[in-house]
């Protein structure tokens, strides 16, 4: 088939070069300009770099809402469009065009975490297992016709960063099954549940502040899911900014007032946390390595050189 790909970062490159190794056709490559945003200068392979380097027609674009664009569209015939990580909507008269229309590639299994960020979400939120699914495209946002899926187990002590390269090699054979079962004529897909859909939003800096609140269990997963590269979860201890850069659920339970400062524990310090961590029966979360305001990082037991004092949101 005759393909138009719309990608962009490692997302989108690892379903380019999927495109370039099969048996199909790629005629266009539409992609975004590069951008400064902290989340979209991690994995930020680039799309329009490997197009480029075999020949295939490249259209950088924020939006794919001009004229312009459509022209060359139509032109480029395609009987498929794929997309992957295409970061703002595709209008109906473009995911439509092509004979087949437009088969998506999403780093969840839809209907769960449709949206932004699905891996972190998914991370924090406890979910035992991840994946890829390739979806047709309609008007609701990652909501079309699920053509291929496929998961992978999330581990005990799995970061985001494990999790990306799980999901990301199954970009390929997603793709290309996806496309094969397209290719062979086949147009009875499994419709989503939408009771079931569920939607998220970009990672920003509020995303990440602790809130001593939570349970201990949910922070250490939050704690996971901002593992390098990405930005690392923060609180602040006596009015400066403080990275919690690895973290354990605590083996004994801790009472008191979420965010205390309490007890050391094995190569960690407990702090207090939990909705109702005055009834003692919470377990506290053991950090076990910070960064400071100053980008010193150290062991927890180093840093916290007495016990006493609190944890905060905000400084």
């Amino acid at each position: 088939m005759r393909v138009v790909m719309f990608g962009y970062q490692t997302w989108g490159h690892r379903t380019l070069r999927a495109l370039l190794d099969s048996e199909h056709d790629v005629v266009m490559v539409v992609t975004h300009p590069k951008s400064e945003h902290a989340y979209e200068k991690i994995w930020s392979d680039s799309v329009a770099d490997l197009a480029e380097a075999h020949g295939v027609p490249v259209a950088i674009r924020n939006r794919p809402d001009d004229e312009e664009l459509f022209a060359q569209l139509k032109e480029a015939d395609p009987d498929v469009i794929v997309a992957n990580n295409w970061r703002t909507w595709i209008p109906p008269h473009i995911f439509g065009l092509p004979r087949h229309g437009t088969l998506n590639v999403h780093d969840s299994l839809l209907p769960k975490y449709a949206g932004f960020s699905p891996l972190i979400w998914a991370l924090i939120n406890g979910e035992s297992e991840v994946g890829v699914t390739a979806h047709m495209m309609n008007d609701e946002l990652d909501a079309g016709d699920i053509v291929l899926q496929q998961a992978v187990a999330v581990g005990p002590a799995d970061t985001a960063t494990d999790l990306f390269h799980k999901t990301v090699d199954l970009i390929a054979p997603v793709t290309v099954g996806a496309l094969a079962r397209i290719a062979a004529g086949e147009t009875d897909f499994t419709p989503q549940n939408r009771a079931d859909a569920t939607f998220f939003h970009k990672r920003a800096e509020e995303d990440i502040r602790i809130d001593w609140t939570w349970p201990a269990e949910t922070l250490e997963r939050l704690v996971r899911a901002q593992s390098a590269p990405y930005p690392s979860a923060f609180t602040h201890h006596r009015g400066k900014r403080l990275e919690i850069v690895s973290a354990v659920v605590s083996e004994a339970r801790y009472g008191g007032t979420p965010g205390r400062i309490f007890y050391r524990e094995g190569d960690g310090v407990v702090i207090v946390a939990g909705p109702d961590a005055r009834t003692g029966r919470n377990r506290g979360l053991a950090v076990t390595r910070v960064r400071t305001e100053d980008g010193r990082e150290l062991p927890a037991t180093a840093y916290f050189t007495s016990m006493g004092g609190y944890l905060t949101a905000r400084p």
